[in-house]
């Protein structure tokens, strides 16, 4: 799975642990989920593109072999 959330990031111009206080979960959550390392559930990509104001399809998208 592929994901902009270090884009959007960068347009809020927040940090990791920002992003991670304001929904709810670690740093090292936020740093997994950019990095590929780990796949975040519903509720959290749900948390995330609310809290950018997206669709969960404009930060989250499934790669050919998903």
């Amino acid at each position: 799975m592929n994901n902009t959330l270090k884009v959007e990031r960068a347009k809020k111009d927040i940090t990791q642990q920002d992003l991670a206080e304001e929904i709810g979960v670690s740093r090292q959550t936020i740093n997994s989920i950019e990095s590929g390392k780990y796949v975040p559930s519903t509720v959290l990509a749900l948390k995330i593109a609310r809290y950018f104001e997206v669709t969960v399809n404009d930060i989250f998208e499934l790669d050919l072999e998903d």
